[in-house]
């Protein structure tokens, strides 16, 4: 695997666990207290108040990334071009074969974008088997994607492929829904990478799930990843559900 800058920087990264119980804390304070009606969310009805939360969340995405893009950047160039541009130039030369490793510019071409793919999407934990979910995702429509014990340690892993062009500024954010209300969201820096044949990895780090009664029950979940241009590589939701234990293998 060649070696590519990695920007490993974060922005609006609180814990998911902290924030769920915060908003809990608040939406739950004056509702009647019974179990099994708080345990449990209508996600059939409340689909269309996630999705016009995720719409506003879009917006707002759109102004950032707009107002974060008042630079205006030069034309880009395909790998050979790149190459070939300054090549008397013994510096610029090294530093460009650091950068792009072992590049087989016969299998980049002459595009001028890069292609990246996001592979999976794999669950980590602690002391269980790891869950690796193929992307895009072959769950049903409004069903649970997975199902995560309230407490437990967990790592997030996604695997990627980049080829054709370097992608610069690869970054992902992450929004979650339960009942309507978002619980959380993060926006992270993964780095530059140059196209190879070998897929990257990236790992989050580790967060625990949020616990107790409040806590139970389905969340809605929207990624994105997107380059420092604005462009974007995946769109993707799903459901997940949060119980007091682990689900019984079916």
């Amino acid at each position: 695997m060649s070696a590519a800058v990695q920007a490993m920087s974060a922005t609006k990264d609180v814990g998911f666990s902290s924030q769920v119980q915060e908003v809990e804390l608040k939406t739950n304070r004056n509702i009647n207290k019974d179990a099994g009606a708080i345990a449990t969310l209508h996600h059939h009805d409340e689909n269309v108040e996630v999705k016009d939360e995720v719409d506003a969340d879009e917006e707002d995405e759109l102004a950032t990334l707009k107002s974060d893009k008042e630079l205006v950047l030069g034309p880009k160039f395909s790998l050979k071009e790149q190459l070939d541009k300054d090549k008397d130039d013994e510096s610029l030369r090294k530093w460009k074969a650091q950068l792009l490793g072992s590049v087989d510019l016969s299998a980049v071409g002459e595009s001028k974008e890069a292609e990246v793919r996001i592979l999976s999407l794999t669950m980590m934990f602690r002391d269980r088997p790891e869950l690796v979910l193929p992307i895009p995702f072959t769950n049903k429509p409004k069903s649970s994607l997975f199902t995560l014990k309230g407490g437990s340690k967990y790592r997030t892993k996604f695997t990627f492929s980049v080829s054709k062009n370097i992608v610069s500024g690869l970054m992902y954010t992450t929004s979650v829904w339960k009942t309507g209300v978002k619980v959380h969201s993060s926006k992270k820096m993964i780095g530059t990478f140059s196209p190879q044949q070998d897929p990257y990895t990236y790992e989050t780090e580790e967060d625990t799930t949020p616990s107790g009664m409040f806590a139970r029950g389905w969340y809605f979940v929207r990624t994105k990843f997107l380059d420092d241009d604005g462009k974007c590589y995946l769109d993707t939701s799903y459901y997940f559900e949060i119980q007091k234990n682990w689900a019984t293998p079916s």
